[in-house]
């Protein structure tokens, strides 16, 4: 049998997704079942314990499917990028739905009525997928779910911005959180995903499947001094996006936060903290 990625596919060694069937051996199958996340952001874990690092977060809307739930969890795998991971049961609905419009600022509010003035329901992030229902008031309109969004915070599904660079700017300052996939906080990876995702183009969550996945390999000097606005520079385990001469921005530990950087200044800081002198370059 084939090793695969335990990131990608859903299986243990006591049970595994209905897909799976002949690349994995397992004493049980599961077929999953259609699910959405409700909060505002869910963690994923690597096991079904809080005390457990995040591997990523599930927006608002964002579609999964459950393998089991059990003690409170439910083990899931991620449809906007495939991730697999146990989340609180609590935070799924039990159905998925198909999104109409999606978050397109930074984010933005859920409300219980169409007033300013109401305490919100929840703070959600970019990207969240949305599905509205044609009623609209006072300049929100209402999701299918309940509770009514900000219109000129959204975009129709399809609608894309162009420049992720410009994207991945609104970021700076957010603060920097391992597995973080919002507004809130987020890591480097994230950041390139959620900037990416904004204009259209679907990636996978880690940095290293990043790299062998985001449009085509560049081969650019050993300085990076022939990089063009938008390359995506990676390392191991780090990576971010070259805007100009004197702006290289990246979500990083050091200063715990989304930040702006000539590449030049870090290329041995990150170096020295990864122990990879030869970063590779992606053009989406």
């Amino acid at each position: 049998m084939e090793s695969l990625d335990r990131r990608l596919n859903a299986y243990r060694a006591d049970l595994a997704d209905t897909r799976l069937r002949g690349k994995i051996e397992a004493p049980a199958y599961a077929p999953g079942v259609p699910a959405r996340i409700k909060c505002a952001a869910a963690a994923l874990r690597p096991a079904p314990d809080s005390g457990r690092s995040i591997d990523t977060e599930l927006l608002y809307g964002e579609n999964v499917l459950v393998f089991e739930r059990k003690d409170g969890w439910a083990w899931v795998q991620a449809e906007t990028d495939g991730y697999v991971g146990y989340t609180e049961a609590d935070a799924l609905t039990d159905t998925s739905t198909v999104a109409t419009h999606s978050v397109a600022v930074l984010r933005t509010f859920v409300y219980p009525q169409p007033d300013l003035k109401s305490p919100p329901l929840h703070l959600i992030s970019m990207n969240a997928p949305l599905r509205l229902t044609e009623t609209e008031r006072d300049g929100f309109r209402l999701l299918e779910e309940g509770g009514w969004v900000v219109v000129r915070h959204l975009a129709q599904v399809g609608n894309h911005e162009t420049d992720h660079c410009d994207v991945a700017l609104r970021f700076i300052g957010t603060p920097y959180l391992w597995g973080g996939r919002t507004s809130l906080g987020l890591d480097c990876s994230a950041l390139v995903q959620m900037s990416l995702m904004r204009c259209g183009v679907q990636v996978p969550r880690d940095s290293d499947m990043q790299e062998h996945a985001i449009g085509r390999q560049a081969i650019c000097e050993h300085d990076l001094s022939d990089l063009r606005r938008g390359d995506i520079v990676y390392w191991k385990g780090h990576c971010g996006i070259w805007i100009d001469s004197s702006t290289f921005i990246h979500a990083n530990a050091t200063d715990m936060a989304v930040a702006i950087q000539p590449l030049r200044r870090i290329l041995k800081h990150v170096a020295d903290a990864t122990g990879d002198d030869n970063p590779r370059v992606r053009r989406p």
